[in-house]
Order: C-alpha cells, then structure tokens, then sequence
C-alpha cells in the first residue's frame, strides 16, 4: 500500500499487489481511441522508451523517499519540516520535494497506484488518472487527448533527463483565533482603516498569466479542492496551468481542500508544454523550454497561488461577510514574508496590535512572527521555536535578497469570473486592495479582453490621481455595495463610481453576465 505516502510517517511504501495495476492500465490505453491519434513511430517510442523509463522511476520511489525523509527535518531549512505529509487545513506548512520524487508520484497517479478509500474523508481531491483515461474511453474529447498529450510529453521530457530541481507546496492561514502564528484574518473595519497607498496598476489586453517572463506571483483561479478537473473533464484557467506545469499535480497529493481563511503557494514547478486554445478549443503545441532562473533552495523562479473565489455567487457577493472573504482570500495568498517589518509598523499604526477588526488579534505575538523569517513568499509556515531559529540561520540572507524580492509583483485577471460567476469590475478592485495591503509593487492585470473591463485603465488611472488609499477605495466598494444590495443602483462599480461613463458600462456590464 501506499499510505506512508499519505501520512507523516516517514517509511518507505511497499508496492506489493499494486503494481499488477500497471499491466491493467497499458491494457486500458490500448483499448482507448487516443492511441489511434498516435503516429506509428510515437507509439513505438512511447511504449518501448517512455514506458519503461517510467517504470523505472516507479521502482525507485522507495529509495527516493527514504532520502527524501532524510533530509527532511531540517535538511533543506534549518529548524523546519519540509518531509511529505498531509498539509492539514487551519495547519500552516511547507513541504519540498525534488523534481525527481514529484516525476515518480506522478509516475504512481498515471498508473492508479494510490489508494483511494479514505481520501473524500479528508478532504482530498482525487489523485490517480482513472477519471480522465474512463471518460477518453467512454466518450472521445479533442480537449482531453490534448491534455493527455501534455502529461505524456511530460513523462517523455523527464524520462530524457531527469531535472535535478526542488518545488515547494505551502498551505498559507490567516488566523481565526488567538494563536502565536500567522497573519490574521482582517475584519470589515480594519480596512476601513487602512492607510497604506495602491500599488501601481497595470493593464493588458492580451496575453497569458504564465507568459510573464519577470517573477511574479502568478494567480491560480483554483477550485477550492487543488487542481479542479484537472485530472477529470475540466480545461480552463487552473486546468490548463496543471497540464503545462504537470508537477503541480503532485499537490493534489497532501493538500486537502482549501478554507475560506486559506491559499496555496506552489514554487519550483517547470513548464513542459505550449498549448492554443482554451476550454474546449484547447490543443497541444509541443514542446516548451522553461528559462526561469533557479532561485537559493533549487525552485524556479515560478510562484503560482492557489485561491479560490466564491462560486456563483449572484447577488449576495456584495454583502460584507463576501467582499471580506474575498479580498482575505486574496490577501492570503499575496502576503510576503520579506515585507514583515512593514506590516508590523503598519499594525502598529492603526492601533491594531489589540484591535477587535483584526481576528486572532493577541497583541505582539501574531505580528512578530511575521519576521521570523520563510523560504517562500508568505510569512504563515514557520511557527514558535522553528521561526526562531530559522531567523537566526538565515536572516543575513534574506536581508541581502531584501531589494530584489520586493520586485515581486501579482499578475491576475478575471479571478472568480466567467465559470464561477462573479462580477468583474468588484474582483479586479479587491484583488488591487490586497495586493497594495500584502504591499506588492504592483499588480499586473490581464483582462483577457473581457468587455466589463474595457474601461478598467481609465478607472484605474483615475483612482490612482485622486491619491486613494486601501481604506478609501474600500470605503467606495463598501457603499456601492450597499446600493446594489438595496437596488438603489444597476450600474457597475465603474459607472457607479465615474457617472461618465455609466451608459457605456452598463451595456458592458449586461455583456459580461453571458462570458
């Protein structure tokens, strides 16, 4: 069995009678039309060099988590657990493996080697790719052979050379209750309050997120159970992004689903793929080289944050208890640990070390250790005695890497949009809010040439010359979210807030509800 896997337990796991499922699954493939869409000399190379190479890497896994565990307490980070192991929710923490252990998991999951009994108990989404080969089988999709072929090109690449990275997976909390760790979770008046000035807002038309070429954090728009359908019928934004960065698959792993209170931050994972399309249109367009540069642990320079924006959620999006979800939602997964000693002043500022619209306020405490020091961008992970010493070890370091991580801005677009419902114009200002609150440097938003957005620059700027802070733009969301509550208007935000533009905006507004 393969339960170790799904426990803190650091033993080996045993294959045992598992392993006759690798002859089923070539049986399963060869009955599917997808090996039809195969040219003669794909399939040869795929069954007589990929297959056996991944087998090979199945085979080894013992031996690589029996070094992965090895290393684990303390071996990557001092004074920290990195080990593989259920990332509970509500439990901060971080776990890093190599690129090699995540090829070998995935290696396990193509194969449908993971037990499956007690995963919906905890709150796991599924891991093994039974789903997508049974609905290939049942009813051919274009769009799923293509995602096949991007986790068989995958396995082609690694299976050429195995890449010698690490990627980290991180479950980030802002806290509910008093406690001696995390962010809390900021209540309606806290923004309110809020002084700090918005960060620079950019704007493109066109584009794709994970073309940005700068580090960045580039958002998810995740389901709350890690990945959606990537590993069933779904073939959107976080779909997508799973099939061309396949090892992000390997969360799906240990990672129950997320909280209101909670994000994911996944570093290190390599792009494989090109691709055209989306949805239904999506298609494979070979093969991708990922030159991201390598940052002190091994990672690429690529920071994907898991979020996930309330589905279809009509009206009641504009009641307070939503639009605080929402905009803690994306500050959780903005937040940067480097930036710790601002937010302490900034706590301090508005009196807030004490403050009842701040929950899990406990004074000193909760604030501090956002200085203790994380290897990702967050500042929720490390807790106590381990943040203690992590700072200690590393402090000097991150000092000296102070002015080039600041750089790391938030690319997004249309999060929780389109498939989950929500409106446009309210999203693009709650991410701008937490973005400024988390103090990035800016925020790079892709509007993917969605009509409610058109005038988005024109709001953006005008914003931005009336000098507004956090408090103040959400001071005008508040309001405005109360007139549509009590159907004192129709208009968008953006019409609401600039009546020159209302009859254009409404018309766009109306446009948006079919996208």
């Amino acid at each position: 069995m393969l339960t170790p896997v799904m426990s803190s337990s650091s033993q080996s796991p045993t294959f045992g009678a598992h392993f006759h499922y690798l002859i089923l699954q070539f049986h399963l493939l060869l009955q599917t039309d997808f090996l039809s869409y195969l040219t003669m000399d794909e399939a040869v190379k795929w069954f007589e060099e990929v297959v056996p190479k991944m087998a090979d890497l199945l085979l080894r896994l013992p031996s690589l988590l029996e070094a992965h565990y090895e290393k684990a307490d303390g071996g990557i980070v001092k004074g920290v657990n990195t080990g593989l192991r259920l990332l509970e929710s509500q439990q901060p923490g971080i776990v890093f493996l190599s690129q090699e252990l995540v090829g070998a998991l995935l290696a396990c999951s193509f194969f449908c080697l993971f037990p499956t009994n007690d995963r919906g108990a905890k709150h796991l989404p599924m891991i093994n790719f039974d789903h997508m080969f049974a609905y290939l089988y049942d009813q051919y999709d274009e769009k799923l052979e293509n995602k096949l072929k991007c986790i068989l090109h995958y396995f082609e690449r690694i299976g050429s050379l195995i890449p010698a990275g690490y990627i980290s997976f991180e479950r980030k909390v802002l806290a509910l209750e008093h406690g001696t760790f995390a962010f809390p979770y900021l209540k309606e008046n806290f923004w309110s309050q809020s002084s700090i000035s918005l960060c620079p807002f950019k704007i493109s038309s066109s584009g794709l997120i994970e073309d940005q070429s700068s580090e960045a954090i580039e958002v998810d728009f995740a389901n709350k159970y890690l990945g959606g359908g990537a590993l069933s019928r779904g073939c959107i934004q976080e779909e997508i992004r799973f099939m061309i960065n396949p090892e992000l698959i390997a969360g799906i792993l240990f990672l129950p689903c997320m909280a209101d209170n909670e994000a994911i931050e996944i570093v290190g994972t390599e792009r494989f793929s090109n691709y055209t399309g989306y949805a239904s249109s999506f298609r494979f367009n070979g093969d991708h080289v990922d030159k991201k540069e390598i940052d002190v642990y091994g990672r690429r320079k690529s920071r994907i944050i898991a979020i996930d924006a309330l589905s279809s959620p009509g009206k009641r999006q504009y009641r307070v208890e939503c639009l605080v979800r929402e905009i803690n939602k994306a500050l959780c997964g903005f937040l940067d640990h480097l930036k710790c000693h601002q937010y302490q002043k900034f706590f301090q500022d508005t009196g807030s070390q004490h403050d009842p619209n701040v929950k899990g306020s406990s004074g000193h405490s909760e604030v501090y250790h956002l200085s203790q020091g994380n290897p990702s961008t967050s500042s929720q992970t490390i807790e106590g005695t381990l943040a203690n010493q992590l700072i200690r070890n590393h402090e000097a370091h991150y000092c000296s890497h102070l002015d080039y991580q600041q750089e790391i801005g938030v690319v997004t677009g249309n999060w929780g949009c389109g498939a989950f419902g929500g409106d446009p114009q309210l999203k693009a200002m709650l991410q701008w809010l937490a973005a400024s609150q988390a103090l990035r440097p800016f925020i790079m938003y892709y509007t993917f040439d969605l009509e409610a957005l058109q005038m988005l620059g024109q709001v953006a700027q005008w914003i931005s010359s009336q000098g507004w802070t956090v408090g103040e733009l959400w001071d005008m969301l508040m309001d405005y979210s109360v007139q549509r509550l009590r159907g004192e208007t129709g208009a968008g935000f953006f019409g609401w807030l600039l009546p020159s533009l209302n009859s254009h905006d409404n018309i766009l507004l109306n446009n948006s509800h079919n996208v």
